[in-house]
């Protein structure tokens, strides 16, 4: 079982609440009861390990119990989420997709056999191990969009040592590691995941007030808009602990900013990339954009001024683009470290 120390986490968390949503609370048990119907659906419609699945919605209660099935029974999951439609075809012509399962706001779902051969090095690879496999695009902003290729599991590792969870906002978007590691972490410690659709600033802090909300993993470019707007001037959002920020570059004008409206939170930048997910980090102080990274599992040199980087957690390769790995096996991060 590939979630057997999830499932642990559900048993001994099992009357606790896991999930709020939309103002209804959904407990441990009835995530590991929609995890159970949805492996019953799974093999109802003879999606096979190895299968190339995408599954398309946003964080809510069904869409979640879905991934944890389909990571479950070893299919190679291709999240993706409604603003999809504009690449859609040529997002599934480059990953390859032969299921799609669509997870409506309502919770609804749709099943669509899509017609497609999946054969490429590293699909064969994850069907060798039988493990389950991730597929996250690139923005695309220069060009066609590049498929990064996981083992899931080896993502996952990382979530079997358990440690402190704290009442997060699920902010950051389904189809990114950025927006899934959040989910998993809270689900891996017992924690109560919070997802929204609504992730304007207003909705945002009325979330935080209203659930005592105490970690917030975000964007520069919401927390710029959240002080531009002055919501958090209009609730109490004296439960947060924690503002964490990536994604992209944060403006020193916008930290300095932060921490004079939230003298008494931590502030903490991540650092995380598409090919090798979330490292551990630590900032040097509140309103610094120095960060310390690492953490078990990576190692870092600095080969003529930039970042490259060793993890456990490293893509397989791209579906559509040259390695990115030195012969040695180090990603070339294109950070400058000074």
């Amino acid at each position: 079982m590939h979630i057997d120390f999830l499932l642990k986490v559900f048993e001994d968390n099992i009357d606790k609440n896991a999930i709020i949503y939309q103002d209804k609370v959904y407990s441990y048990k009835w995530l590991d009861d929609c995890l159970n119907n949805f492996r019953h659906v799974i093999d109802l419609n003879q999606i096979e390990s190895g299968t190339v699945v995408a599954l398309k919605g946003d964080f809510n209660p069904n869409s979640i119990a879905m991934l944890l099935a389909l990571i479950e029974r070893a299919c190679i999951i291709v999240p993706l989420v409604d603003n999809s439609n504009n690449n859609k075809n040529r997002l599934f012509n480059i990953s390859q997709i032969e299921y799609l399962i669509s997870v409506n706001d309502l919770g609804e779902i749709k099943k669509e056999v899509i017609h497609q051969k999946s054969d490429n090095d590293y699909y064969r690879v994850l069907r060798e191990r039988e493990h389950p496999g991730l597929v996250l695009f690139t923005s695309g902003t220069s060009g066609n969009p590049k498929a990064a290729v996981h083992d899931f599991l080896a993502l996952l590792k990382k979530f079997k040592v358990r440690r402190k969870s704290l009442r997060t906002l699920n902010f950051l978007l389904f189809d990114h590691w950025g927006g899934l590691n959040t989910l998993f972490h809270i689900l891996a410690n017992g924690g109560v995941v919070i997802p929204t659709k609504d992730r304007s600033p207003d909705n945002i802090c009325k979330l935080i007030e209203k659930y005592q909300i105490e970690l917030l993993p975000t964007s520069p470019t919401f927390l710029n808009l959240m002080l531009l707007s002055d919501s958090y001037k209009d609730y109490d959002l004296k439960s947060l602990k924690i503002i964490s920020y990536g994604t992209e570059p944060m403006p020193e004008i916008t930290l300095k900013q932060l921490k004079k409206n939230f003298p008494n939170v931590k502030l903490l930048q991540t650092y995380g990339l598409i090919e090798l997910g979330v490292m551990r980090s630590k900032s040097e102080k509140n309103d610094s954009l120095w960060v310390k990274v690492g953490g078990e599992g990576y190692e870092t040199r600095i080969v003529n001024e930039i970042l490259q980087i060793k993890a456990d957690s490293a893509m397989l390769g791209y579906l559509n683009a040259p390695s990115p790995f030195t012969e040695d096996g180090w990603f070339i991060t294109g950070d400058k470290v000074l």
